[in-house]
């Protein structure tokens, strides 16, 4: 039974991870705790609890300068049942095929491309994954951080640009190159 409008079930809570400094989901009687919504979860509830109360504007005093080829991007991430762990911060249990999450990155690209929201407006809420409290930004990273076709993608990108649809095993991507 979900009693918050948190949308989580019964003795669950939101708490903020020391490590990551990322929202994660804790049982205190249980001492559970997870990244992923606890089943039993109402996740359109969720989505907009997560998105108004634990979604952080960019630190960037806490983002390292471009040194040593890092570079810096954004993504919006649709994960389906094939991806390699398929649940997220929004759905404990993602069980959509590979198309059906093809046609929803697609939608969201074209919104990208009409201009009337970016990127960052749409990973908030949209994407499965835990960068989407930070509009995405997956902060510095250099070659060799990332799954191959997602780096491939990444560094082929100019500032500003936005990738095509690219597929890892984690699922599919936009990706946008921020600096």
């Amino acid at each position: 039974m979900v009693t918050t409008d948190s949308g989580l079930p019964e003795g669950w809570e939101v708490r903020i991870s020391n490590s990551k400094n990322l929202p994660y989901y804790f049982n205190p009687s249980t001492k559970e705790s997870r990244w992923e919504p606890p089943e039993g979860s109402d996740t359109e509830k969720l989505k907009t609890y997560m998105a108004s109360y634990h979604t952080s504007a960019i630190n960037r005093s806490n983002l390292s300068s471009n040194q040593d080829g890092r570079i810096r991007c954004a993504h919006l991430l649709v994960k389906h049942r094939e991806s390699r762990r398929p649940s997220s911060w929004k759905e404990p249990k993602i069980s959509r095929t590979k198309d059906e999450a093809l046609a929803i990155l697609s939608d969201h690209e074209a919104t990208i491309k009409s201009g009337e929201k970016t990127l960052g407006d749409i990973a908030v809420t949209e994407s499965d994954c835990s960068s989407a409290r930070k509009r995405g930004d997956l902060g510095f990273f250099g070659k060799g951080d990332m799954q191959k076709e997602f780096e491939d993608a990444a560094f082929a990108l100019k500032v500003g640009e936005i990738s095509r649809i690219v597929e890892t095993a984690s699922g599919l991507h936009l990706i946008e190159r921020l600096e």
